[in-house]
């Protein structure tokens, strides 16, 4: 993702405009619908082998929320990020 990121920025930027930006958001892991079943036991609610195997490797001991996306993605869209291409933002 970082090699594609940084490649994809350069490429944009020189053959089609200097405005052009390209970054990636790394965000962690997120619990949805659509993993429920492989983190939580539908029985007891508790965290699976699995779920609790990620939260281990966690650094803050907790799946993301889509609001901590928020702060990155905001920044990225403003004047204060105009300068910053090919970067991979981990959250």
């Amino acid at each position: 993702m970082t090699n594609f990121t940084q490649w994809l920025a350069v490429h944009m930027a020189q053959e089609y405009s200097p405005n052009i930006r390209v970054n990636a958001i790394a965000p962690g892991f997120f619990h949805t619908s659509q993993n429920h079943f492989l983190l939580y036991d539908e029985k007891t609610g508790a965290l699976t082998q699995r779920g609790k195997s990620i939260i281990d490797h966690t650094p803050m001991r907790r799946f993301g929320e889509p609001q901590d996306l928020l702060g990155a993605v905001l920044w990225l869209l403003s004047p204060a990020a105009q300068f910053v291409t090919g970067a991979r933002h981990r959250h």
